[in-house]
């Protein structure tokens, strides 16, 4: 049976490949997406992401509006250098033709765990604050839930929103603290990884000699995203593979290399957004901020060569 999943998200390029990655992938069941604020306000991530599932054929997935800022303070505002000013490269897609549901992304998410225990793992790729939301609105989806598994955080590598902070975490660290201190099953898939994914030019041009509607559609949009890197990370050429190297985990965990270790979020000051891991030797050894603090499976290492290979196969097939 396909594993179901709920892709919480920002749509932001690399979600949209992201989600296409999912829908593409016949061991994955997408039984929703939920949106939330972060490489574009909550609005338009709603927005792109109808639109996503309506490019890839898929408009009877359901799509769930969620929050609109984090938990404590406002949200800080988009990044249209990276994404577009409509998160989408600029390509500016025509409006949906489907509306989203009349309920918050937290309410669907407590809804859909609590009616199946045990049966589905929730993906985010944005923003932690919609899971932090159905973790407050329902604390028994801790029991339900059969995974967590998250785009986001950097245990032992710099940031990047920061120097050190990744850009999900950053936006909302108290829910990141929240969600990673839960005690549910989790896994953290963070730059860590993500940052020894590359995706080069050679492989970015096989989505434009593909002959399916998504291929065809991240061909239009990843050329503003490989621009920014470009720009931002000199000597480098193509992108890195954040969002979808999640998808690649829930596909192929032998992709990666984890560790288990208990995970704080910074919340004050310069490090705001940072993912503190507690490497001693065991719980006794950790400071006092980190006792009683449940492990998080972080991944740490990557077949990266292979993870590009299955993101393209699944994406240039007809």
């Amino acid at each position: 049976m396909p594993r179901k999943i709920i892709i919480d998200t920002d749509p932001g390029v690399d979600d949209a490949m992201a989600i296409f990655f999912a829908l593409r992938s016949p061991e994955l069941d997408v039984i929703g997406l939920t949106t939330i604020f972060g490489n574009v306000h909550t609005s338009l991530a709603t927005t792109n992401a109808l639109r996503l599932l309506e490019i890839a054929g898929r408009p009877d997935i359901p799509v769930a509006k969620g929050s609109d800022h984090p938990l404590a303070v406002p949200f800080g505002g988009p990044v249209p250098f990276v994404h577009g000013d409509d998160g989408q490269g600029n390509v500016h897609l025509p409006a949906p033709t489907t509306a989203p549901l009349d309920q918050s992304a937290a309410a669907f998410i407590v809804e859909q765990v609590m009616a199946a225990p045990g049966a589905i793992t929730l993906v985010p790729v944005g923003p932690l604050t919609n899971i932090a939301l159905a973790l407050r609105l329902e604390p028994r989806i801790i029991e339900r839930v059969r995974e967590v598994v998250l785009m986001g955080g950097n245990a032992l590598a710099p940031g990047n929103a920061t120097p050190a902070a990744e850009a999900n975490v950053h936006n909302d660290p108290e829910a990141a603290d929240v969600v990673l201190g839960a005690g549910w099953p989790i896994t953290m898939v963070g730059l860590d990884v993500t940052h020894k994914v590359h995706m080069s030019g050679a492989h970015l041009a096989q989505y434009a000699q593909a002959a399916n509607p998504l291929a065809q559609h991240i061909a239009r949009i990843v050329p503003f995203y490989r621009a920014y890197f470009e720009r931002c990370f000199p000597g480098s050429e193509g992108i890195y593979v954040h969002d979808s190297s999640a998808i690649a985990y829930l596909l192929d965990p032998g992709l990666f290399e984890t560790r288990q270790w208990p995970i704080r979020v910074e919340t004050q000051g310069i490090s705001r957004g940072k993912t503190w891991p507690a490497t001693g030797s065991g719980n006794d050894a950790h400071p006092a901020a980190w006792q009683g603090r449940p492990p998080v499976n972080v991944c740490i290492g990557v077949d990266g060569a292979r993870l590009v290979a299955l993101e393209l196969e699944r994406l240039t097939r007809s």
